[in-house]
């Protein structure tokens, strides 16, 4: 199923002709020039996750109980689909009634476990070697015991460059030790063409035959923002929502003043490739619960702007990883038709809010639109 734009070009082409009878005198008037435009009608479908208070997922709600606004004016929704991780069986003639759509088949899920590793840029940081130990002791928990049999899940790590040390799996023991090789910064295996065939063999989503080849991927990755967006353009072509768990004391610019700032240079095509790719942020701080410190807002930023979670002050790694868990169990997708200028590209923000103030909505900030590669998943 396609996710989020599938572009369509509409040519939109209004030509003026004016030809006004000779005047008394017989002299003519010259017919002004015609005027051609060219517009794309673009078919934008968002993911939407829609949860209460408490982290559960709100089923069975329709057009009626969005409002969604480009620019600050409404828009009109062409329709309202519910996916699921699990099947529906219960209740379902119900919503069907209520004329919501509903995916009797499972959806899969996407996972990425992005391990920061931080311990030499904050060598005077308290407790975060013992953190980040703690969030791969917890993570592998989670691997071993609250997976289900759909969810598919990526272990990476970053210091200097990106590190795939598990492509995309179901295999428990595969990512527990991919896990502990992360928390342990250990040096991958190179992405060369032999690792790709063996990927490719086997089947199943991948990063890694999307992902820059040998040296390329050490090469295009010196920053962070270049590893993530590295990391969501791979993930393009992987049809359905997929969740960045990031483990992070943050990252940005702090200034004289204490506060931190997006950097212009990086943090832009960052967000914009996150939400082209339907990756949705969540970051989980690895900060003692307590600490104060300017990076959270960083940290908020990006979680926000993807439609996901920014997670901290919690006493235990569970706790955060079963909250994507279970927020992830079902979302809607709604569509409509947007129209922009054909000889424009650009990034189109998206405002969407629940008509019941009670319901938590997450989604991300808005798509790409006019780029040939403009189209997501």
């Amino acid at each position: 199923m396609q996710r989020f734009i599938r572009p369509t070009l509409w040519a939109l082409a209004a030509a003026l002709s004016l030809a006004p009878l000779a005047q008394a005198q017989g002299s003519e008037e010259k017919q002004p020039p015609r005027f051609q435009g060219e517009a794309n009608v673009n078919e934008v479908l968002l993911d939407v996750l829609v949860t209460d208070a408490k982290g559960n997922v709100i089923v069975g709600l329709d057009k009626g109980d969005f409002v969604v606004k480009e620019n600050g004016k409404p828009v009109d929704l062409t329709g309202v689909t519910f996916y699921s991780n699990r099947r529906f069986l219960e209740g379902s003639e119900v919503l069907k009634k209520k004329g919501i759509d509903i995916d009797r088949v499972p959806e899969n899920r996407y996972f990425i476990l992005f391990f920061d590793d931080q311990k030499n840029a904050n060598a005077d940081s308290p407790g975060l070697l013992s953190q980040e130990i703690e969030a791969g002791r917890r993570a592998r928990e989670w691997v071993a015991k609250d997976l289900l049999a759909n969810d598919y899940v990526a272990v990476v790590s970053y210091d200097y460059k990106l590190k795939i040390h598990q492509d995309f799996t179901r295999d428990r023991a595969a990512l527990e030790q991919a896990v502990r090789d992360a928390v342990q910064a250990k040096d991958t295996e190179t992405n060369w063409p032999s690792r790709i065939e063996k990927v490719t063999k086997e089947g199943g989503p991948s990063l890694l035959v999307s992902l820059p080849r040998g040296t390329d991927l050490r090469d295009k990755t010196g920053t962070i923002y270049d590893a993530i967006r590295q990391l969501a353009d791979a993930s393009r072509g992987i049809t359905g929502r997929k969740n960045l768990i990031l483990f992070t004391t943050g990252f940005g610019r702090i200034t004289n003043f204490g506060q931190y700032l997006p950097d212009p240079r990086y943090y832009p095509p960052m967000m914009q490739a996150l939400n082209a790719a339907n990756v949705a942020a969540y970051s989980i701080d690895l900060v003692l619960p307590g600490t104060q410190h300017p990076l959270s807002n960083a940290m908020n930023q990006l979680a926000d702007d993807t439609g996901g979670q920014y997670l901290f002050n919690f006493t235990n790694f569970l706790t955060p990883l079963k909250r994507v868990e279970q927020e992830n169990n079902g979302y809607y997708l709604l569509s409509y038709q947007a129209t922009h200028p054909g000889e424009k590209a650009g990034f189109q923000k998206v405002e969407i809010k629940a008509t019941n103030p009670e319901f938590k909505v997450r989604v991300r900030q808005g798509y790409k639109y006019g780029a040939p590669d403009s189209a997501s998943r």
